[in-house]
């Protein structure tokens, strides 16, 4: 399972939850618990062009919605 940004604003960013046969069953923003869990601990997260970021920046971009 990944996440994947799929849509910024000013205001919001919606990631997309993939699951490990490729559909995406959930959408959910930052404050989603499931979604911090999973960044927390050292999970995958993707931009919106599909490029894996690094646990450091994945954090950076997490912190930076708060």
């Amino acid at each position: 399972m990944i996440y994947k940004i799929i849509k910024e604003t000013d205001d919001i960013t919606i990631f997309a939850r993939i699951d490990d046969d490729g559909l995406c069953r959930l959408t959910c923003t930052a404050e989603h618990s499931e979604f911090q869990t999973h960044i927390k601990a050292g999970k995958e997260l993707q931009d919106a062009d599909g490029n894996v970021m690094t646990q450091e920046q994945a954090n950076q971009f997490v912190a930076s919605l708060a």
